[in-house]
């Protein structure tokens, strides 16, 4: 019988404890780090996307982080080429990965697969959309994906407009929700995939949430976001954390109404994550606390039967 690799996916929603877990089961299992988080990926962006710390990054090997300028483009489609590549290499030496996550669509990609089949856009339909962003606003966008597609509406960052677009356009064109083509057929992997999810209440996690906040701004976050300020059409740059302290920085609105919207934006996300995350029945679920138990699990999953 064929012995294949394992890779543990670290899983759950925002300020969770997700890096903390990751680098002790690293420690415990002598293994290194995947972030499938699609901000840290960017070398400018360390505060806002609770990138881990210098020190957390010394106490293991991490990849996939600081990988690229914010200059640069990057997607779902390409993480998962590339996850896969440095996979095939590192299990040469080593028997066990860890999968930080991150960013649902990135996990997703590394995890099932993404489908590269997607329809290519359609320009006159590209600017009709443009045009209803303009004049009606994001919400109608996010009324009509609600409409065509309730499940990656569940998870979509509904501030994001170039986002729902792409999923508007797919649906449109495809004439089926984006969703059922983003999931299709999962792909063989050349490993065993472990899915590990972290849960809590949720008045504790928004506590948490909130904390974390407040802890960014102390760091810099303000600073952060004014040195990538020119950047403000890039995509990485459309997400929670950063966009909402551009109105601030134009005069517009309070910082304390700022950080405010930080935080309801922080935790509607980590609700979107909670609910989608849920739907995946391989996942075992534990408290933050209960690390013993998790690496216990791991290693009953890893010891062939």
């Amino acid at each position: 019988m064929e012995v294949r690799p394992h890779l543990v996916a670290v899983l759950g929603p925002t300020a969770i404890g997700k890096t903390s877990l990751s680098i002790q089961l690293a420690k415990t299992f002598e293994a290194e780090i995947i972030s499938a988080d699609s901000r840290q990926l960017f070398k400018e962006l360390s505060i806002g996307t609770a990138k881990p710390s210098s020190d957390e990054q010394m106490m293991a090997t991490h990849h996939f982080i600081d990988h690229l300028s914010i200059q640069q483009e990057y997607n779902a489609s390409t993480f998962e080429k590339e996850a896969l590549t440095f996979l095939e290499q590192y299990f040469e030496k080593k028997d066990l990965a860890i999968l930080c996550g991150g960013s649902g669509m990135y996990v997703n990609a590394l995890l099932n697969g993404f489908d590269e089949k997607l329809p290519s856009a359609e320009p006159k339909l590209r600017r009709e959309l443009n045009e209803q962003l303009k004049n009606r606003g994001i919400e109608s966008l996010q009324a009509e994906l609600k409409s065509l597609d309730p499940v990656f509406y569940a998870q979509v960052d509904l501030n994001n407009s170039k986002r729902l677009i792409r999923a508007i356009e797919i649906c449109k064109i495809s004439g089926v929700p984006y969703s059922s083509l983003r999931l299709g057929v999962r792909k063989d992997r050349p490993f065993h995939i472990i899915k590990v999810g972290l849960e809590m209440s949720r008045s504790a996690l928004y506590e948490r949430i909130n904390q974390r906040v407040d802890k960014m701004m102390v760091a810099g976050l303000l600073d952060e976001v004014k040195s990538v300020n020119q950047y403000r059409d890039h995509n990485a740059l459309n997400t929670v954390g950063y966009r909402e302290l551009f109105p601030y920085l134009d005069g517009e609105i309070s910082l304390e109404k700022a950080v405010d919207q930080i935080k309801v934006n922080s935790r509607r996300y980590a609700k979107r994550q909670i609910s989608w995350f849920k739907r995946d029945k391989e996942i075992k679920w534990f408290e933050p606390s209960q690390k013993k138990e998790i690496i216990q699990y791991i290693r009953n999953s890893i010891e062939p039967s």
